[in-house]
């Protein structure tokens, strides 16, 4: 579906991305996982054709990205951002309606079907209790449910995602998670960067562990997440432990091990 390539990026002399390769199928869920500064947010830039690699390319069903109609890959591929502060104050189901736009004709008037669609999608949230009040109103993290609400109305093939459960409670990082998975077994491509390796190890079929710029593990989730590789990521003793959470259940979490200053 959509496939990067040799790719490398840099600002002025300064090499962000070096030499970056995988690609991402139907239905399956990648994880990104690195530090700060790794440079997994200017791959999703690149990726979304946000800035023009230096090498290498990024193909969407065969096609390089950076040539693409900008509006034709809106229908194919969503992005959720970190944060989204809107310069108006729009009701929340304006916001959501905004995702209709790739699929809007000429007069640019949502029909009855695409406030079906928004209706749909923020049901799915629970935030259609919201509405009618101003996104602006809203909390952080009923905003980024609101965003990824808009995201699913534009009904996208693969949905880029940037830390979409940084601003959200304990509670709801997982309601989110667990709607993503239930999309991508429903066929939804998921690519989603993550600073949580709970995260991945609950959702991600794949993870991609980033470091200084490079891949430097690729593969199934329990594989990669290693403690090998984990601590070399984070810089930090790491344990990786399997618990039970029932009597035909177990779960694997990553225990981060500080070293305590006295």
């Amino acid at each position: 579906m959509i496939r990067v390539e040799n790719l490398s990026f840099s600002y002025g002399k300064n090499r962000i991305l070096n030499d970056i390769s995988f690609h991402v199928d139907p239905g399956e869920y990648i994880c990104i996982l690195g530090a700060n500064g790794c440079g997994k947010t200017t791959l999703l830039k690149t990726m979304l054709g946000f800035l023009k690699p230096e090498q290498g390319a990024v193909t969407l069903y065969g096609e390089n990205i950076h040539r693409m109609d900008e509006q034709e890959m809106a229908k194919k591929v969503a992005y959720i951002p970190q944060s989204h502060n809107p310069p108006f104050p729009f009701t929340v189901m304006d916001v959501v309606l905004m995702g209709r736009t790739p699929h809007l004709s000429r007069t640019y008037r949502p029909t009855a079907e695409d406030v079906s669609i928004a209706r749909e999608a923020m049901s799915r949230l629970g935030v259609l209790k919201y509405a009618r009040k101003k996104y602006t109103e809203l909390s952080g993290g009923q905003r980024q449910m609101v965003i990824i609400a808009r995201a699913l109305t534009q009904q996208p093939d693969i949905l880029i995602m940037d830390e979409p459960t940084a601003s959200l409670d304990f509670g709801n990082q997982y309601t989110v998670l667990a709607h993503m998975l239930s999309l991508a077994r429903d066929g939804m491509s998921i690519l989603m960067v993550t600073h949580n390796p709970d995260h991945a190890l609950y959702c991600a079929d794949r993870v991609i562990a980033m470091q200084d710029g490079k891949i430097i593990n690729l593969g199934q989730a329990k594989q990669v997440m290693n403690e090998p590789t984990m601590q070399s990521i984070y810089d930090m003793v790491i344990k990786i432990r399997d618990v039970n959470i029932s009597a035909n259940s177990n779960a694997t979490v990553c225990i981060p091990v500080p070293e305590i200053v006295h």
